[in-house]
């Protein structure tokens, strides 16, 4: 295989994504890598999004499922005997019809948390690509196609722990 400029194949084509390969025992010719900036950066803002909208898929999907069963406990509970003798202003406070209540608002809940998530991805993954692409740029290497990967997990677990309150004891 002949090479040009930094060492970048003469018939290097981008592979296409997800391009990914098991790097364990990889015979010849079979690994992906990634030499361009503009690759680099595409690479790691797909696996950024993926990765950060299915996290706030998983989420949001969390919030609906809790926010049905409290509709059940609710229903639940205006239909017992207590639940009965509650005066007109309690009972319109817990909801005469607890599910549709919920299902009338309860839509917007992975709506915003995906659009959330997307705007996340969008800047983390710009920010990271673009760094990746320079440095591995700079530096002349090839980026496996595994890196982007990474990288975008690794964007995802950073926004997870960064969503916990520390509390120190200082």
């Amino acid at each position: 295989m002949t090479t040009y400029g930094a060492g970048i194949p003469r018939s290097y084509v981008a592979p296409h994504f997800p391009a990914l390969y098991w790097p364990v025992r990889a015979k010849a010719g079979e690994a992906q890598y990634l030499y361009y900036l503009s690759d680099i950066y595409r690479y790691t803002l797909y696996w950024t999004l993926l990765t950060i909208v299915a996290a706030h898929i998983c989420v949001a999907t969390w919030a609906v499922l809790m926010q049905f069963n409290s509709a059940s406990q609710r229903k639940k509970y205006l239909s017992t005997p207590a639940g009965k003798r509650l005066s007109a202003k309690n009972r319109k406070l817990l909801g005469e019809y607890p599910f549709g209540e919920t299902s009338s608002w309860v839509w917007l809940v992975p709506v915003v948390y995906i659009a959330i998530g997307g705007l996340e991805a969008l800047l983390a993954g710009s920010m990271v690509g673009l760094i990746l692409g320079a440095v591995y740029n700079a530096g002349y290497f090839r980026m496996s196609t595994w890196t982007p990967l990474l990288w975008g997990v690794i964007n995802m677990l950073v926004l997870v722990v960064s969503s916990f309150r520390i509390q120190g004891g200082l």
